[in-house]
């Protein structure tokens, strides 16, 4: 399986909720963002396009082969959101680009 750049920089940062919320005093255990990856996880599952997009099974085994692997080092639920990125970058159904734009106005809103 092929890296992904802005993916491989996601994961060279180190920045897990877990850390993250010991560093700025958050005391849930569930990052923020674990219900929006639930909710996109399952549109995908049920979606009328999962043939051509990502079905659950492949959804699935390629979350399961690449957080055994190329995400092996990244903690559960971070691995399952960089599995999921690295999929669809994989299928083309966006690019490393927009990947990397959408990372940088992500990272530029909470930086604000």
């Amino acid at each position: 399986m092929s890296e992904i750049a802005p993916l491989q920089d996601i994961v060279a940062r180190d920045q897990v909720w877990s850390r993250m919320a010991a560093k700025w005093g958050v005391e849930n255990p569930v990052p923020p963002w674990k219900t929006s990856l639930d909710g996109l996880c399952d549109a995908l599952d049920h979606s009328a396009c999962h043939t051509e997009v990502l079905s659950f099974k492949e959804r699935r085994d390629e979350e399961d082969a690449l957080s055994a692997t190329v995400y092996a080092g990244v903690p559960y639920p971070e691995s399952q959101l960089v599995s999921l990125a690295h999929s669809l970058v994989a299928r083309g159904v966006i690019s490393e680009a927009e990947l990397r734009e959408r990372l940088t106005s992500v990272r530029a809103r909470l930086e604000a």
